[in-house]
């Protein structure tokens, strides 16, 4: 007679536990310290980007108010996995809430679909102001530039929200996540039984979001580069422009899929650490998040500018009421 292994599906509260990193003794605090490092760079380079663009009205452009749409999802991407990163290296604990895995899990997918269709409206932008200079005040209006923003959040919000709407009853026979942050992925796998539906949707929802982004980006640059070589045989100011409005938009584009990539070819290799792969999967949420104000801000001459000129006022403002406190 065979013996006949019954799972008992988990009653709420369930509580999980995250498998983290396996961090040598005494270490703890200097990785929670890099840790808060990191994350205070995300939030100060983000937060001058967003700042500076809501505050200098000379940045209400369609290229600007799309780098802040960027940057508002770098900032969800970064705080989705460093909070629970450094609450893990200072306290040691691995436990999360049914709830909050949930929550951490939607932050982290959304951030991802959402970089991609952000890129893509900032790909069509770039391509409209490059080949299309005449009529681009004319396409690209107010109206049209919300239309885009909002377009961008909310295919991201609807691919992962019907993505999570197909786990709502989802048996759960596990509490232990083999990963340092909870992901839809990592949470099915303690369903007691396989689900098809959910992997089914997930592959296509995956595959179709990044083909569809890649081709709207792609098609975007070879309209632009075919424009630089027609015309820029006659006016080099035609690749200049390019290059200082298309440049950032591509630097960080390719910055996404290389991290992206590394993920997919660590979990290639068995002879990678576990340690190893957990970082590295990390790193598409702290990575970019880090990178991207820096390359607006270095490579942007306007944004560079205003964000000078923004600190510039504000450290005169501070000395003129020391010099006159009663002023």
């Amino acid at each position: 007679m065979e013996n006949v292994t019954t799972l008992t599906p988990l009653k709420q509260p369930i509580v999980f536990e995250l498998e983290g990193f396996h961090v040598p003794l005494g270490q703890e605090s200097l990785l929670f310290f890099l840790a808060l490092l990191n994350y205070m760079v995300v939030l100060l380079g983000n937060g001058v980007v967003v700042g500076v663009i809501i505050f200098d009205k000379a940045l209400h452009r369609p290229m600007f108010v799309m780098v802040g749409n960027l940057a508002v999802c770098d900032l969800l991407g970064g705080t989705a996995v460093l909070i629970r990163l450094m609450i893990y290296f200072l306290t040691g604990q691995k436990r999360i809430f049914y709830v909050s895995a949930i929550a951490q899990a939607f932050s982290v997918h959304t951030y991802v679909a959402a970089v991609q269709t952000i890129l893509a409206a900032m790909a069509y932008d770039r391509y409209l102001a490059v080949c299309e200079p005449l009529r681009y005040n004319a396409v690209m209006t107010s109206a049209r530039l919300v239309f885009s923003c909002v377009l961008a959040w909310l295919v991201a919000l609807l691919c992962i929200g019907v993505l999570f709407a197909l786990n709502v009853g989802t048996p759960l026979c596990g509490t232990t996540i083999k990963h340092v942050y909870c992901s839809n992925r990592s949470i099915l796998r303690l369903a007691c039984g396989p689900t098809p539906i959910n992997n089914i949707y997930g592959l296509c929802m995956t595959w179709s979001l990044s083909t569809g982004t890649f081709l709207i980006i792609g098609f975007s640059y070879i309209r632009i580069l075919h424009a630089c070589i027609k015309q820029g045989r006659s006016d080099n100011s035609i690749r200049t422009k390019a290059f200082q409005t298309c440049a950032p938009h591509l630097i960080v584009y390719l910055l996404f899929e290389i991290a992206s990539l590394i993920i997919v070819m660590s979990y290639r290799f068995s002879s990678v650490s576990q340690n190893i792969k957990k970082f590295l999967s990390i790193m598409l949420m702290i990575a970019p998040p880090t990178i991207n104000p820096v390359i607006y801000g270095l490579v942007t001459k306007e944004l560079r500018r205003s964000i000078i000129k923004q600190f510039t006022i504000r450290v005169t403002q501070k000395q003129s009421q020391r010099v006159n406190p009663f002023r």
